[in-house]
């Protein structure tokens, strides 16, 4: 799946992702390839990524929001 990670300053990641793991409000939850669309907010926590190379990738967040749909991950954080 597309995913793209944003801040207001700049873009963490662009590119191919096999899985998203997050911290939302209630908990932390995942995405993967195929998803049913979704749009939550998220919390401050760790946002992890694993690339379809394997590689992990591991960004402590503030805040934001993530929106799934159609094998597109579109997430905004602070």
């Amino acid at each position: 799946m597309k995913a793209v990670v944003l801040t207001p300053e700049k873009t963490l990641f662009d590119g191919e992702a096999h899985l998203l793991q997050l911290p939302g409000l209630s908990g932390s939850f995942e995405i993967l390839d195929n998803h049913a669309p979704i749009i939550a907010a998220l919390a401050q926590g760790k946002l992890r990524i694993v690339t379809k190379k394997g590689e992990e990738l591991i960004f402590d967040i503030k805040s934001g929001f993530v929106e799934a749909k159609d094998n597109q991950v579109n997430v905004l954080v602070e």
